[in-house]
């Protein structure tokens, strides 16, 4: 199979770029950059699900949501973390060993084509506390107060496109090709939401369901 999987090329996923799909992704648009074909082999029934970074947690969490998606439609799908630990090299040959050993006969890659960053600067609201007391005086009271003032958070804003192609491997060409714009926001005091993963996975999957790539 001639599939371009190099890690060092400029569409490897940077690490912070996939992790912060899990702070709150929305208004995912899809533009399909390949049409499938007549004469490709589709629908696909089992398929090597690929997700290309240099950390392995975000690999694993994403090929493992469309793995669970794509079950959905009735697919045998094989996430690619499942076979590797850290130390297994992303090179073509460890991807060609997967595809023999499940027998698959597609094989879906994703990655970042791009990652725009834009982060502010925002001032928290302060905290304050109060003591009161009466004084001598009629109606009169004493106040004392304390303020706490946390020092300013990060408010980051990325704009993320995402490229998933499908492999046929009885061709070893590209058979279908789409891209994912999105919007991920995230405040320094905020945890990171799994879901996001999820919601991408969904788009993905019901993408090639509607291209035919799936049986349904």
């Amino acid at each position: 199979m001639h599939m371009r999987l190099n890690p060092r090329s400029k569409l490897v996923i940077l690490p912070l770029a996939l992790a912060m799909l899990s702070a709150c992704a929305s208004g995912i648009k899809i533009t399909t950059i390949q049409p499938l074909g007549e004469t490709a082999d589709a629908p696909y029934e089992k398929i090597l699900v690929v997700a290309l970074a240099d950390t392995f947690d975000p690999r694993r969490y994403l090929e493992k949501e469309v793995v669970a998606q794509l079950s959905t439609h009735g697919v045998q799908a094989v996430a690619a973390t499942s076979m590797m630990d850290t130390r297994t090299p992303l090179v073509r040959q460890t991807f060609v060993d997967m595809v023999k050993k499940v027998n698959a006969d597609a094989v879906l890659v994703t990655q970042v084509v791009s990652n725009d960053v834009d982060m502010t600067v925002k001032e928290l609201r302060p905290e304050a506390t109060y003591n009161v007391w009466p004084t001598y005086y009629y109606n009169v009271f004493a106040v004392q107060q304390a303020e706490y003032v946390q020092p300013p958070g990060l408010a980051m804003g990325r704009a993320l496109v995402l490229a998933t192609q499908v492999y046929s491997v009885a061709s070893q060409q590209p058979v279908w090709g789409i891209e994912m714009d999105f919007k991920v926001v995230q405040e320094d005091d905020q945890f990171w939401d799994y879901t996001a993963f999820t919601d991408l996975a969904k788009a993905i999957t019901g993408q090639m369901s509607r291209d035919r790539l799936i049986t349904r």
